[in-house]
């Protein structure tokens, strides 16, 4: 059923421009179809995300979404020279260095976006 497909992720905002500024010049992203006042991301693996318009944008405690990357040191230096800040967050059995979280074989950092969302980076370890 749904596991042969591509899932889809939504990112909430409450001021579009402000999110589109913050996915396209600070993350780089290239944005897609505009629609119903939000934009689409398309990733690899036919994934994408939808940026739309709401005032609920930035009240979840839990991460939105995350990017699965091959050198996530790389990343985390590339994203803070960007301007992006890095959260910690206190969970179990998670080690941290610097900037980047370790445990349930990932490694792992999370940062939020101009409208509150949580979004991380993660590297299988």
């Amino acid at each position: 059923m749904l596991q042969d497909h591509p899932i889809h992720a939504y990112l909430p905002a409450r001021d579009v421009a402000r999110a589109r500024h913050f996915y396209e010049q600070v993350l780089g992203l290239v944005p897609g179809a505009e629609l119903e006042g939000g934009v689409t991301y398309v990733f690899g693996g036919g994934t994408s995300a939808f940026l739309y318009p709401t005032g609920n944008a930035g009240t979840s405690l839990a991460s939105q979404a995350f990017w699965e990357v091959d050198d996530i040191e790389r990343e985390v230096a590339a994203l803070k020279q960007r301007g992006v800040r890095f959260e910690h967050y206190d969970m179990p059995d998670m080690e941290w260095e610097g900037e980047i979280g370790s445990g349930g074989g990932a490694r792992a950092a999370w940062f939020k976006d101009s409208e509150g969302n949580i979004l991380a980076i993660i590297q299988p370890v």
